[in-house]
């Protein structure tokens, strides 16, 4: 039987204004390719020691505690346009809105201290240093949404139209388009000679490691599929944007993207410690093989990049060497495989995981539930690629429209951690199956996909060098 046009599921609301105000921010940031910065009072978040320095404006000169109050007034003004087209009062909407955004950005503020984030040692002096990179602030709007979920239950209830979790991640997603497209352009000239392999490399890595997950999942811990796209997903891709992206896609529940976004970025860290000192010890002689392996193996891009960093700084080969460009090169390519994989996931879920399986799949109606903020993704990226390789004098202004966007799309992903946080019970995580969900994390990344990007690595980047050869005429 055929479902009836109120039978039919439809476009999420929050798809459109994901879009929308995706494709806004990039639209304003645009004005970066002729010189211009019309966002260029956004606020910057940065390690800090001292208070006063965690924040600075993008390009303006400015407070940046201004460019802070002017960051949560615009993105609160959004939320609250938002609400009020919905149909709710203007000021209930302005105060859950606002309430919302405080939240999220001083829990992002707070995991930018030195102490929790820093990742070098010579950039501050401190007592004692975690190295979580600033995607701590991820894991701390997680605990403020959870504590004032489970312990002040009427707050979190009074501000929770505003609390948007799939709105926060679409949104961010679009503009990840615009990163990924300023980093891959911004790598041209390491990518003449990694590119290729590095690309195989990629392709290889990925589609093993993501059906070997998925399966691991579903058949050895027996987790349903709306766990195990996500977990593979953010396992084998790239963490948080990953594991989001996926869930969004195919339709889970929210609460499944942010546990295993979780788990990413503290076994991240663990990587980060571990691995560089691991590939110095394994390949003494090899360090394009190292920095290529950090790429495939740390699973969150500030956290790969890092790792980068101090695998060069153990091999110290010399300046103007490759190795942190083809750690960030590879990295950038596998995020371009979230939306390829998201889109793949978004029919695969449709035509054949639906709960209707008997009705027969109109090719129109998959088009109609493909997630919006994919359409943008596409549009971000390959646009401002285009561009950049058309006119390539145009790469320095990319690289501004990148930092206008930059300062609203990780923002967006702890205002996300904060929604989900406020809307889980910590009963269900301490449930059994969390246990499950650690487990599969531990026997996945070191059972078997540190080692597979290690052989991998070594099969494709064994015999370039790390400091570019020169060119004789």
């Amino acid at each position: 039987m055929s479902e009836t046009p109120q039978q039919r599921v439809t476009r999420p609301h929050d798809d459109a204004w994901a879009l929308a105000i995706g494709l806004g921010v990039v639209g304003l940031a645009l004005f970066g390719l002729a010189g211009a910065q019309p966002l260029g009072w956004a606020a910057r978040f940065e390690e800090w020691v001292i208070p006063a320095k965690a924040v600075r404006p993008v390009a303006w000169e400015m407070p940046g505690w201004l460019s802070l109050a002017a960051t949560i007034a615009a993105v609160s003004a959004v939320l609250t346009a938002r609400l009020a087209a919905l149909g709710r009062p203007l000021a209930a909407s302005l105060g859950a809105s606002l309430a919302v955004v405080l939240l999220g950005l001083g829990a992002y503020l707070l995991g930018h201290q030195a102490c929790v984030a820093a990742t070098d040692d010579r950039k501050f002096i401190l007592p004692f240093r975690l190295g979580l990179t600033g995607e701590a602030g991820y894991l701390v709007a997680l605990a403020a949404g959870l504590v004032l979920g489970n312990l002040f239950p009427r707050v979190a209830n009074a501000i929770a139209p505003a609390a948007r979790t799939e709105l926060f991640i679409k949104t961010a997603i679009v503009l990840v388009g615009v990163s990924l497209a300023a980093k891959t352009l911004g790598q041209q000239a390491a990518a003449s000679r990694v590119l290729l392999r590095g690309v195989a490399a990629i392709a290889e890595a990925y589609l093993l490691y993501w059906g070997l997950v998925y399966l691991l999942a579903r058949t050895v811990f027996r987790f349903p599929r709306e766990w195990s796209a996500p977990l593979a997903s953010g396992i084998s891709i790239c963490g948080v944007s990953a594991a989001m992206a996926t869930g969004a896609a195919i339709r889970a529940r929210s609460g499944v993207a942010v546990l295993v976004s979780s788990l990413v970025v503290v076994f991240s860290t663990i990587e980060l410690v571990v691995l560089p000192f691991l590939a110095r010890w394994l390949l003494p002689d090899h360090p394009m093989v190292a920095a290529a392996w950090m790429g495939l193996a740390v699973k969150t891009d500030g956290a790969a990049v890092a790792a980068g960093a101090v695998t060069e700084a153990l091999y110290q080969p010399g300046p103007g060497n490759l190795m942190v460009a083809t750690t960030t090169l590879i990295k950038v390519f596998i995020d371009l495989f979230i939306g390829v994989w998201c889109f793949v996931l978004a029919i695969a879920w449709q035509r054949w995981f639906r709960t209707e399986p008997s009705d027969k799949v109109r090719w129109m109606e998959i088009i109609e539930r493909m997630p919006l903020f994919l359409v943008g993704y596409f549009l971000a990226f390959l646009g401002l690629m285009f561009l950049g390789n058309q006119w390539p004098a145009t790469l320095g202004g990319i690289k501004l429209v990148e930092g206008q966007t930059e300062a609203f799309r990780k923002p967006l992903f702890a205002l996300a951690f904060l929604s989900i946080g406020m809307a889980t019970d910590l009963r269900r995580l301490a449930s059994p199956g969390m246990g499950r969900l650690v487990l599969v994390y531990l026997v996945s990344i070191f059972g078997f996909i540190i080692w597979m990007a290690l052989a991998i690595s070594w099969i494709f980047f064994h015999d370039i060098p790390a400091l570019p050869v020169p060119v004789t005429p």
